[in-house]
Order: structure tokens, then sequence, then C-alpha cells
């Protein structure tokens, strides 16, 4: 069936209902996990052409990657990270065919009205240019507050921890 599926995170507590779905999808099929999360503030964007450094968000981000996908190898599922910078739908395409992926997992939020009027969504976007299939989940906002982080969560702050990294539900 699938070989090796990307999963796009966001860094927000939508990221748990897909790594749970995920989770299960690889243990099922023996595939393996391609992480990505696509920053897209003006420094993500524009790092290359001005040669910027990396900003602390994007490090937050790369550094969230990684605890993610320590926590899945730690469950047997091999996972590798990507940090593409860029806009969102197209970033998790060409990855997608970059990657050798045969499957595109991902959360949605559901509608968000006017901004979804104006600019669309990323799950829609990916949709329709990407070759690969795309499987989406409706994702639950477990809690409000920061960007979720393993480290912190296993701390006792109030971030969600991703599914079977510990501490969580």
């Amino acid at each position: 069936m699938y070989k090796r599926i990307l999963v796009p995170l966001e860094h927000t507590p939508y990221d748990e209902s897909i790594l749970t779905h995920v989770r299960k999808l690889a243990r099922h099929c023996g595939a393996s996990l391609v992480l990505i999360h696509v920053a897209d503030g003006w420094a993500a964007r524009n790092v290359r052409q001005l040669h910027l450094r990396e900003s602390e968000e994007m490090r937050e981000d790369r550094d969230y990657l990684e605890e993610v996908a320590a926590s899945l190898e730690a469950d047997g599922i091999e996972a590798e990270c990507v940090l593409a910078a860029g806009n969102p739908g197209a970033e998790i395409a060409e990855a997608a065919a970059r990657e050798g992926c045969d499957l595109i997992a991902m959360s949605t939020h559901g509608h968000r009205f006017l901004q979804d009027l104006l600019y669309g969504s990323v799950a829609n976007e990916v949709r329709h240019i990407s070759r690969v299939p795309v499987l989406l989940v409706r994702g639950e906002r477990r809690t409000s507050g920061p960007r979720p982080s393993l480290s912190a969560a296993q701390g006792g702050s109030h971030r969600p921890t991703p599914p079977g990294a510990g501490g969580g539900p």
C-alpha cells in the first residue's frame, strides 16, 4: 500500500489529529514518514534570496519536527524531517514529489470563512496541485495557547504532547 507518507505539520495543537492517524497508518502499511513544516513568515520566505540566518521561529520549528520524529522513531516508525520556507501549498506538493512520497496526510481546520474565501486553504491548494493522493483529517483544536513543544509538555507545561510521545492522552 503506502510506503512513504508526507505529513505536513503546523506546529499547532491541530497536529495531534494527523499524528494520531498517521501513526496507525504507518504501522499498518509499514510506511516511513516525512514530516514537513513550511515556515511562511517574512524571514522564512526571504532567507535564501537575502542570505539571512535562520530565524528563531524557524529554529523552534526545526526542533519541534525533530522532537516529533524522535517520538515516532521511539514507537518503531521511521521518520525524517524537512523544514521548508515559502508558499505552504506549493512547498508541500513539491516536497511530496521530491521525497518520493506516495501519500500526503494532512489535517484541516474546517472553514475559516472570510480567510478561506480570500486566500483559499492550504489543504485545498495541495489537493489541486499535487499529483500525489491527499488524505485530509479534520483536526480538533485540543487546547489554546502557545505553540506545542514536546519538551515543554514533558516538563509539565500546558502545551500538548503529540500522541504516543508520553505524557498525553
